[in-house]
């Protein structure tokens, strides 16, 4: 028997535990998946879409009950109420261009051919969530595979161990059948196992690059398609043209939210040389002004704890280097009585004299931990953001459009913003490049990862 443990960030305590599936037990879950997906493909697809929105509803009902799990889960601040503003903008949005996304793509209709492109549910879909915004990132995947006809096993992360537990519940009160839609409780091997086993259509990771690179290697030879979302160093480019106020505001929120545990997270800074100074001052009287470190059920805590002592402990890793390389920390402990500096309780902290040969400008932190470097120009701007082994998303603050746009075009990433960070926009593809992975969600092309196309060309006889 294995068990799998939530160990609380907040006091370091078992949360929950759940035991894992065995071996036969999960393949006897493909199945029952497999069974039932045709019966649920075979719905009116207004019918589906009704069902899975119902799901969306009764997770809503849950609200009380979700945000206090996910404080002792994963220690965000109980102040954020969950996941609910970013959740139910995706769902709604994935639900309203169904019709159209999975609508035939028709070459010819007459009387002589029927020539058109379907879009097929790819059968079971696997989908393996993260923690750090367990809800969200979930249901990107769940939503349009059940609404594309697909049944689903939900394998989520064992930090927090309840939220498949939830969302499973609300499908169901939806109306989703419980074969169609399933929460399994899964160690690293079984997982494994399954996915070499060829037993989905589609799988749907978002986690580490590591455990990326190991998906990719229990699918190896079974042809079994995947989208892959993995790390992430996003940088932000401030220019001399740029509102400083709201780059400071938007940038240091990006950095701090969610104890910097997020996918999008900014993680590095770049300034032009004029307003460098400045934009220092202000992002470190941000942080001495607004963010207050502490237990996640205070109402006046603006950044928990970090899921996980390991987390933290890279985080502190990282920080520590780059000081001891020459790196300024700007951001004095006293402020955060709650940091002991061995627990789960990190400090923010913004660094300078930062460069490329350190560690927390290159590898991802994934923690409250920003470093700022001074540019002369877009060129060094733009050499300085593409210096990664990762691409996820990059921000631009400047007045002019024209120019972001051209300078953009040249950022090897999956999302270019202006003027705004930290943000996952339903219309478009989220996606990445280099080692954050392969494949995307949301738009339209979510629609598409999670089907196959068929193509139908009839020739009509004439009697």
């Amino acid at each position: 028997m294995t068990l799998i443990r939530c160990i609380s960030p907040v006091n370091g305590e078992v949360y929950a535990e759940r035991e894992a599936l065995t071996l036969d037990a999960a393949r006897a879950a493909v199945a029952r998946a497999g069974a039932a997906q045709s019966g649920w493909a075979a719905l009116p697809l207004a019918e589906r879409i009704a069902r899975v929105m119902k799901g969306i509803e009764a997770l809503n009902g849950m609200k009380p009950q979700v945000v206090e799990e996910l404080a002792w889960q994963m220690g965000r601040p109980v102040r954020y109420g969950g996941e609910y503003g970013g959740l139910n903008e995706r769902a709604a949005y994935m639900s309203s261009i169904a019709e159209e996304a999975l609508a035939p793509l028709v070459a010819q209709s007459d009387a002589s051919f029927e020539r058109r492109i379907e879009w097929l549910p790819q059968g079971v879909v696997f989908v393996i969530a993260p923690w750090n915004y367990p809800y969200m990132t979930a249901l990107n995947s769940i939503v349009p595979s059940l609404i594309a006809g697909n049944a689903v096993m939900l394998k989520h992360a064992s930090q927090t161990l309840l939220v498949g537990e939830r969302i499973a519940e609300a499908m169901h009160k939806g109306g989703v059948p419980e074969d169609v839609f399933q929460n399994v409780v899964l160690d690293h091997a079984t997982t494994e196992a399954l996915i070499a086993a060829r037993s989905f259509g589609f799988v749907a990771f978002t986690g580490s690059t590591g455990a990326g690179a190991a998906m990719e290697r229990a699918a190896a030879g079974t042809f079994t398609e995947m989208a892959l979302e993995l790390g992430g160093k996003d940088p932000g480019y401030v220019m001399e043209d740029a509102d400083l106020d709201w780059a400071v505001d938007t940038l240091m929120d990006g950095a701090m939210f969610n104890a910097g545990q997020s996918c999008c997270g900014i993680e590095r800074i770049y300034v032009h040389e004029r307003n460098y100074d400045e934009f220092v001052e202000r992002a470190v009287d941000w942080v001495n002004q607004g963010m207050v470190l502490g237990n996640p059920f205070d109402e006046d805590t603006t950044i928990g704890p970090m899921a996980n002592v390991r987390f933290a402990k890279l985080a502190r890793e990282q920080t520590a280097e780059a000081v001891a390389a020459g790196a300024r920390a700007l951001i004095e402990r006293q402020f955060f009585p709650a940091d002991d500096g061995q627990g789960t309780y990190h400090m923010p902290q913004v660094l300078t004299g930062v460069d490329h040969s350190m560690r927390v400008m290159r590898e991802e932190t994934f923690g409250p931990v920003v470093g700022i470097m001074k540019v002369k120009d877009d060129d060094e701007a733009l050499k300085l953001m593409n210096d990664s082994d990762f691409g996820l998303t990059a921000s631009l603050w400047t007045r002019d459009p024209e120019r972001a746009y051209a300078l953009g075009s040249r950022i090897e990433t999956g999302t270019v913003f202006l003027n705004r960070a930290d943000y996952v926009d339903p219309a478009g593809c989220w996606t990445g490049v280099k080692d954050t992975g392969r494949g995307g969600s949301m738009s339209v092309l979510g629609y598409r990862a999670v089907t196959r196309p068929r193509t139908i060309h009839f020739r009509k006889v004439k009697s």
